[in-house]
């Protein structure tokens, strides 16, 4: 038996089509924050890596760095190394937190205003307005036959793009290398095929982004949107349409009254300047990334009518519910919710102080040798095998003296250091590196009674007299 194909036609798709989204022009409040925000990001994006901060010989002089040859992390005066990656997590843990506070008082304030795709979308369509104009002409360029025309104005738009894509790229690239070096290595032809890699593959992701995803990253690719809600309450700040105002909607005529009728004048200007396409007249919706454009265009069409702010507003649904029953509105931004995030971000913000303010500059690894445990020497002592391991996290070369704790007559040889046996040595640590020695620990037999005897490597810097203990075992025949 055969089985029928099921036919798929226009009106029967899976998915829906995509259609391209052309933003309005406007002008008001969230739009002019919305361009300084954009001047300020992008500033800080290209300009940081040349903000110069000396570190010392043999590494870029630069506040902000990521040194991967070095396998340091460097932010003005924090130098992170890679044992010590629990900063990065103590950092991206405040910077969730932080996304929560900021949706639980002002909904997506960091969608709308500093979202890297909602900064580098704004600046595409800005570029295609320049080119071709404002919503109207972009629509009818697109739905009109390919001309000379047509085919100059997408030349240019796509070359702009291309251009502002590759800065990007740029800038992302200036972060691991010292940037002043790295740009003319990259404008020379001079830089490594790894530096146009990463321009090629940031800028890339860029170009198609910011150029043709757009709304569809918000939609389907960011997972912020799916659960925004869930750090919404009553008293966050989102874009609202008063619908106890606003309906019945109807057009505006010239002369008319709007006693009996509702103040929205169908005009769909919040649509057309919305960068999702959506209507904030239908409610809240999973596409909404709170930039308030439909605001300022709503506003707009008021003044033109001689009605009123605040059809579509900036508010709580509390004081949205508040006005409808003729209440005052109050802006509740003290709550629990707004509370348990503050004492959050307070507790992570002092630990990480904490840990800054506290954190030593040098560390020490002991390895006891395994194999063999323990060797009796021809004078009767037990000898154990250790690698020491010293990290210097400071760029001087340091002296420390080192001892042992535990067992009395224990004496330490250092492997290829010239110096003989003692109960004390000499180690001498350059600056910012790892140093590793193979250290010998003699103890007379009858000082050693257990299989394993606890013992205390004691590292002293001769300089400031700081104390670095290591635990460890030694091993012995027992008896």
């Amino acid at each position: 038996m055969n089985k029928a194909t099921p036919n798929v036609t226009s009106s029967n798709k899976l998915y829906a089509d995509t259609v391209t989204i052309h933003p309005r022009k406007v002008k008001g409040p969230f739009r002019s924050i919305k361009w300084w925000l954009m001047a300020a990001m992008l500033a800080f994006w290209h300009l940081a890596p040349f903000i110069r901060w000396d570190r010392g010989p043999g590494v870029a002089s630069q506040a902000i760095l990521a040194d991967m040859a070095g396998r340091r992390g460097y932010f003005f005066f924090i130098e992170i190394w890679p044992q010590e990656v629990y900063y990065i997590t103590g950092a991206l843990l405040f910077a969730a937190i932080a996304l929560f506070f900021m949706s639980a008082l002002a909904g997506r304030v960091w969608c709308g205003f500093l979202c890297w795709q909602t900064v580098y979308t704004d600046l595409f369509v800005l570029v295609e307005r320049l080119v071709v104009g404002d919503r109207s002409a972009r629509m009818m360029l697109d739905r009109a036959p390919w001309t000379a025309s047509k085919l100059a104005k997408k030349t240019v738009i796509h070359a702009a793009w291309i251009a502002i894509s590759a800065l990007c790229g740029i800038g992302f690239t200036l972060y691991f290398g010292d940037a002043f070096q790295t740009v003319r290595e990259i404008f020379t032809l001079e830089a490594s095929i790894g530096t146009y890699s990463a321009i090629g593959i940031v800028g890339g992701a860029c170009y198609l982004l910011a150029g043709f995803a757009r709304e569809q990253v918000c939609l389907y690719m960011c997972p912020y949107s799916r659960f925004q809600s869930a750090m919404f309450d009553e008293h966050s700040l989102i874009i609202s349409y008063e619908a106890w105002r606003g309906e019945p909607r109807a057009p505006s005529r010239k002369g008319e009254s709007f006693e009996g009728r509702g103040h929205c004048i169908d005009c769909k200007a919040c649509v057309q300047a919305c960068p999702t396409g959506i209507d904030i007249r239908e409610g809240l919706q999973m596409a909404c990334i709170g930039c308030g454009l439909c605001i300022d265009a709503c506003n707009t069409m008021m003044d033109k009518v001689g009605l009123p702010h605040g059809l579509i507003s900036y508010d709580s649904e509390a004081n949205l519910f508040a006005r409808a029953k003729g209440e005052a509105p109050q802006t509740k931004l003290v709550r629990l919710r707004t509370v348990l995030y503050t004492v959050l971000l307070a507790a992570i913000g002092a630990g990480m102080l904490f840990a800054l303010g506290t954190r030593h500059t040098v560390e020490v690894n002991v390895l006891h040798e395994r194999s063999p445990l323990f060797v009796p020497l021809s004078d009767g002592s037990i000898r154990n095998g250790y690698t020491y391991k010293v990290l210097n996290m400071v760029r001087k070369d340091r002296i420390y003296s080192l001892k042992t704790v535990g067992i009395e007559g224990a004496s330490l040889e250092v492997v290829g250091s010239g110096q003989g046996k003692g109960a004390e040595t000499e180690l001498q640590v350059p600056g910012d590196q790892i140093s590793t020695y193979r250290i010998y620990v003699n103890v007379p037999e009858n000082n050693v009674s257990n299989i394993k005897t606890p013992l205390q490597f004691v590292l002293t810097d001769k300089a400031d007299g700081h104390v670095v203990q290591s635990e460890t075992i030694f091993a012995g025949p027992g008896r």
